[in-house]
């Protein structure tokens, strides 16, 4: 949605109306759910999906209906069994889609995209409201930066998670989305596996921080898609590094004792992820050693080691992939909390 963003106000600066097409609802097995969204311009889509088949290319249609007629609404859509095979899908159910008009130089969205990347420069939780009763007016909030747009009703702010949702109640009708997380993910070694493993994570919307003791490999230039390299010394993280709840970490230092004195200090974290590189004769020792120190089998179950799914994977790329992956699949299930 970052990226979405910046695209909305450009276009509208440069005298473009524009559609935003956003799930609202989903049932059964559609391509995507709540919360998949699109930008549709004069010259067709420009960004985002909703998962494309059927409804996709219906969408596109009804936007650019929309931009002749100038007026937000709403559709719902129904794949029935026939619809499914005649259009050779492998996915079926019900979606509703709205539809927000944007005229070109709208100084309200215009300034609201302009909000949203200085909230995601700082880092905070994001999440933006259309307002479905209004048109679909659209409105974000953050705790840090309060409401900006319109005024945000405390009921729906009560009903914010990290789930897309719908509220409806008397008189309101909005659909609250997180689109932005305050959590980061600390990588602890820029080895190999570390410097391949930030692109991957950063093109999937996750914002790295890659970590080591060693200068010449805390360097900006093996990790042009992290937001920050830190140098470290891993005794003590906690004087560059604060992990808080939305964090997540993965540990793949360059030996088993690094890794264990900085597993040590994660535990006491409330990071949402501990994940650690490693054969399973090196987990027992780390552990062993670890439990000298106070810990047990609770705090062993917030690890995730080896870290990555179990795809055969070999090389770093490889577990790069895998590790992306089970964290994709981490970051997906928080989402329905």
């Amino acid at each position: 949605m970052r990226s979405m963003f910046k695209l909305i106000g450009e276009n509208l600066a440069a005298g473009e109306d524009l559609v935003l097409v956003t799930v609202i609802a989903s049932s059964g097995s559609t391509p995507r759910g709540s919360g998949a969204r699109m930008l549709i311009g004069k010259k067709g889509r420009l960004a985002g999906t909703i998962g494309g088949g059927t409804v996709e290319y219906r969408s596109e249609q009804i936007a650019a209906e929309i931009l002749e007629n100038k007026r937000s609404g709403e559709q719902n859509f129904t794949l029935t069994k026939d619809d499914v095979e005649n259009l050779g899908m492998i996915c079926g159910g019900a979606v509703g889609v709205f539809f927000y008009y944007i005229p070109a130089g709208d100084k309200k969205t215009t300034t609201l995209a302009n909000e949203v990347e200085k909230r995601f420069e700082l880092g905070q939780d994001i999440w933006l409201i259309s307002d479905i009763a209004r048109d679909g007016q659209l409105a974000i909030w953050s705790k840090a930066g309060g409401s900006f747009g319109f005024e945000i009703p405390d009921m729906v702010l009560k009903s914010l998670s990290r789930q897309p949702s719908r509220i409806r109640e008397s008189n309101i009708d909005m659909y609250a989305e997180q689109i932005g997380s305050s959590g980061k993910v600390y990588i602890f070694g820029c080895g190999h596996v570390g410097q391949a493993l930030v692109p991957a994570l950063a093109s999937v919307g996750f914002r790295c921080v890659a970590a080591d003791d060693r200068p010449e490999f805390a360097d900006k230039t093996l990790f042009p898609d992290a937001e920050d390299v830190r140098l470290v010394d891993f005794e003590n993280i906690a004087e560059k590094i604060t992990i808080g709840a939305e964090d997540y970490v993965c540990i793949m230092t360059r030996g088993h004792s690094h890794d264990t004195t900085v597993q040590a200090q994660v535990l006491r974290t409330p990071a949402c992820y501990i994940g650690v590189i490693g054969s399973k004769h090196k987990i027992a020792g780390v552990q062993a050693e670890l439990r000298k120190q106070g810990f047990c089998e609770k705090d062993f179950d917030r690890i995730t080691t080896p870290i990555g799914l179990a795809i055969k994977a070999e090389t770093p790329e490889e577990i790069a992939i895998s590790i992306c992956a089970q964290m994709i699949e981490v970051r997906a299930d928080r989402s329905k909390v």
